[in-house]
């Protein structure tokens, strides 16, 4: 284990020591003052660090097996629902299961429907969470049940296989979540009869009271960047006496729509699509909640009674926490997980078949805009965080691109070649400048996101993909200089007079049709959805005929470059010339050797 990992361990048993002196001292205290705010808001931290490490951890020990699901499992929208379910049920986390959504959008891996019911079944899927809250973060005295999985975890984060380690971060966060949650409990002074009695008199105006709370709800979650820690502020509030049930219940519904922000915050810098991806998302959760604030009333008194005559299920005989608090407090978060998943099962049903709707409003919401397809501009990839193992697919959709601009090029190279139209010959000069250009900005742009990555922790597989990225580039770079060298060549020539026979000209456009080829099969490479399905049989194949095709125009100008019709000048531009695309050739075997893992 390396240096930069032994001092995030060391921070966090610094902190699990610390924090019981901070929770104990804060006991004492009587009243409600900057200490016991402190010991709350660090108590909240804690929790969102434990959630971020766990959800992170899973993500890099599960992040391949993730991005088939979402691959191979969202063919329509409704295997969506149960696709986008169970990620979020998988890494306790709506946000990470939308901000990938979002980025398989914004890759052009999954189409809008397919997005739509991802990020329908993520709303159930991040319900599960609330469900945990409620039946063991209250009920069960979780430092009986947290701190042995430090004894499992932390072994793990020593491991020389990376797998083992991510799961060993998941293990840890997991133990910290709860443990944060049990220090949240334990800060919330017992203020119930005053806090209640404060809330009560703001709740009292019907409707426009529902929605002030959902406000409330929306607000907390953009704070805290998290519908999960939203929820477990919320349930615990609830369950120390603070809320009202129904104040809680909309400010659930507020947390629902406070956690788009996360999606159009990451959709931001991406495409139109990804952005209309996020906005679905938006408009189902905001019309999901304006059609729960007017039945709310009646929604909860029917969960009420369902819930009560249900408490068995939820009796366990777990060690309970001494400082559990009284039944009805209890009953009422079971009541709130409740709501919170029976809300978002009856908008799912309730919405799916409006789905083809929802696109067109965002279509509208989100029009298309000049220049969002423009060549310059990275398409793909961004500055939003992600996690190594989930910018891979942003980046082999952005590297594939940058292999598809790179390959008109040749386009260019041949028409320059061919052409008689001075005009059009300087036109294609400066465009293959221009090309150029972005090949450079390319390489530069991709390759410092790729080093940014590289300093994140990532299984040795993503490692390795990263690094085959890397080279790609490089290899990419170099062939827009070579065409940039082949029209500067061309350039030189036409302002010399130096002119072609038909044999040299008719040799060139040979060697250029074989380039075609291994561009083709190169840019089908690049494009495929799993790297480790390449071949390189037709690549090797093709670089022969390249090297025969080399040789033979160097022969050729070998055996006429004595004959005094044979212009001298023109068969060094000719050499010059069908060496740079031979290297070119070169370059794309690199590339289709990165591509199937050869570096």
């Amino acid at each position: 284990m390396n240096k930069s990992s032994i001092i995030p361990v060391s921070l966090i048993l610094v902190v699990l020591l610390l924090l019981p002196t901070l929770a104990y001292a804060g006991s004492d205290a009587s009243t409600f003052g900057v200490w016991t705010i402190l010991n709350i808001a660090g108590s909240l931290a804690f929790f969102i660090f434990g959630m971020k490490m766990m959800s992170e951890g899973i993500q890099r020990a599960a992040g391949s097996q993730m991005r088939r699901i979402l691959r191979s499992m969202t063919k329509n929208r409704y295997l969506g629902v149960f696709t986008g379910f169970l990620i979020t049920a998988l890494v306790q986390s709506s946000s990470a299961t939308t901000v990938m959504t979002v980025s398989f959008v914004n890759a052009g891996i999954i189409s809008l429907v397919e997005s739509a019911g991802v990020m329908m079944g993520a709303n159930i899927g991040t319900t599960v969470t609330g469900w945990i809250i409620a039946v063991l973060g209250f009920k069960v005295k979780l430092s009986a049940y947290s701190i042995p999985l430090f004894a499992i975890g932390v072994p793990m984060l020593f491991s020389k296989e990376g797998r083992q380690r991510h799961w060993g971060e998941f293990l840890i966060g997991f133990a910290i979540l709860f443990l944060g949650l049990s220090y949240l409990k334990g800060s919330v002074p017992d203020l119930g009869g005053e806090a209640l009695a404060f809330i009560e008199g703001w709740s009292n105006y019907g409707i426009f009271s529902r929605i002030l709370f959902v406000m409330i709800g929306a607000l907390v979650t953009v704070l805290v960047q998290s519908s999960t820690a939203a929820m477990a502020i919320t349930l615990t509030l609830l369950y120390a006496g603070w809320l009202p049930l129904d104040v809680a219940a909309a400010m659930v519904l507020g947390e629902n729509i406070g956690t788009t922000i996360t999606a159009e915050v990451a959709s931001m810098i991406g495409n139109t699509q990804a952005k209309r991806s996020a906005r679905i998302h938006s408009l189902f959760n905001v019309i999901g909640v304006i059609w729960m604030v007017i039945l709310l009333p009646k929604w909860i008194d029917f969960l009420s009674v369902f819930v009560e005559n249900f408490t068995g299920l939820f009796e366990s005989n777990a060690k309970l926490d001494t400082a559990d608090l009284s039944a009805t407090n209890t009953m009422n978060t079971y009541i709130l997980a409740a709501f919170h998943t029976t809300f978002n099962i009856l908008n799912v049903t309730l919405l799916i078949g409006f789905v083809p709707w929802l696109i067109r409003m965002s279509i509208k919401t989100v029009p298309d805009k000049a220049g969002d397809d423009s060549i310059d501009k990275l398409k793909f990839i961004n500055s939003a965080n992600r996690t190594p193992e989930l910018a891979t697919v942003e980046l082999q959709q952005e590297v594939a691109r940058y292999g598809e601009i790179t390959t008109r090029m040749l386009g260019f190279s041949r028409t320059l070649l061919n052409t008689t139209d001075d005009k059009e010959k300087l036109s294609l000069i400066a465009k293959l400048k221009k090309y150029e250009e972005i090949t450079d900005k390319f390489e530069e742009e991709i390759t410092d996101y790729i080093t940014n990555l590289s300093d994140k922790e990532m299984t040795h597989k993503t490692s390795i993909r990263l690094r085959s990225f890397f080279n790609i580039c490089n290899d990419m770079e170099r062939i827009g200089d070579i065409f940039y060298q082949f029209a500067k060549t061309m350039e030189s020539k036409i302002n010399r007079k130096i002119y072609f026979t038909p044999e040299q000209r008719n040799q060139l456009n040979d060697l250029l049709n074989i380039v075609e080829r291994s561009f083709e099969e190169m840019n089908h490479n690049l494009n495929l959805s799993s790297y480790e399905s390449a071949s390189l049989t037709k690549c090797y194949h093709l670089e022969d005929e390249t090297n025969i095709q080399r040789n033979a125009m160097r022969k050729f100008n070998q055996d006429n470059i004595g004959k005094g019709d044979y212009d001298v000048n023109a068969a060094m531009v000719f050499t010059n010339m069908f060496s740079s695309l031979e290297r070119i050739g070169d370059h794309i075997v690199n590339i289709n050797e990165s591509v199937a893992g050869e570096i």
